[in-house]
């Protein structure tokens, strides 16, 4: 049975097996086998086709990886933990924003603190917008069920909602530039996610305690790993029920 999903991934990148099989510096029939007949590449192959394709290598070839083997590499993407936000580095978010080139993507109910206490961040997602980087943003919609049980949950009320517009006030100035895109979302959230490339900072929530107080993840992501990706799929799953607050069309 043929590997739809590597070849899938190969064209989306514009590539064919042949000059991906240059690249790698095997037999183009080689490459063939890997897609027509499903053969899995040595695993030197497998991390250097993953990453050249951006995809896990548990996705492209779902039976390569041991369990054992797939734990260990999800125990790796895994950079450091945080027992609370306040314990990451004051300027956590602001270097990693520094170093995207891609994507920025944040998921979360107000995120207040973060232009709050990065002065520069607005200014560069602007700078990075202007330069092709796709940036989007969901924010828990002010009028919604969610942030109002939020809101009741961390007993500040109506002022979750508040919170809301008051970061819209910082990201006004990013209304017109494009490439980037603002969200609101009515959906329960078990975590904030924060995407930079393939850096990830993911708040946890606790119930009854302000974000703040809950760990943080910083993952990486990995050719073999799952935690990037299911963070990821769970951020995209929101974006598809999302509401384009601006602009009009994407």
């Amino acid at each position: 049975m043929p590997n739809e999903r590597l070849r899938d991934a190969i064209y989306k990148h514009g590539l064919t097996p042949a000059a991906l099989a240059e690249q790698l510096g095997v037999d183009p029939k080689t490459a063939e086998r890997w897609i027509t007949k499903d053969r899995v590449p040595y695993p030197k192959y497998r991390s250097a086709i993953a990453a050249q394709l951006r995809e896990s290598e548990t996705y492209l070839w779902p039976s390569a990886l041991s369990n054992e083997r797939t734990h260990q590499v999800n125990q790796s993407e895994v950079a450091h933990v945080y027992a609370r936000r306040a314990a990451a580095p004051a300027d956590t978010w602001q270097r990693l924003l520094d170093r995207a080139t891609r994507q920025v993507g944040v998921l979360a109910y107000a995120a207040l603190f973060v232009p709050e206490q990065n002065p520069r961040w607005v200014s560069t997602l602007r700078e990075k917008a202007e330069r092709g980087v796709k940036v989007e943003i969901l924010l828990g919609d002010p009028d919604g069920d969610c942030i109002a049980e939020r809101g009741a949950d961390e007993g500040i009320g109506g002022a979750m909602a508040s919170k809301v517009h008051n970061v819209l006030a910082y990201y006004e100035e990013l209304r017109e530039v494009d490439n980037v895109a603002m969200y609101f979302h009515n959906t329960t959230l078990y975590n904030s996610i924060y995407r930079f490339d393939d850096e990830m900072l993911v708040n946890t929530h606790m119930y009854g305690t302000p974000a703040a107080y809950a760990p943080v993840l910083h993952l990486r992501r990995l050719a073999g790993g799952e935690l990037f990706d299911n963070y990821t799929s769970s951020f995209n799953r929101v974006l598809g029920r999302a509401r384009v607050v601006w602009p009009d069309q994407w």
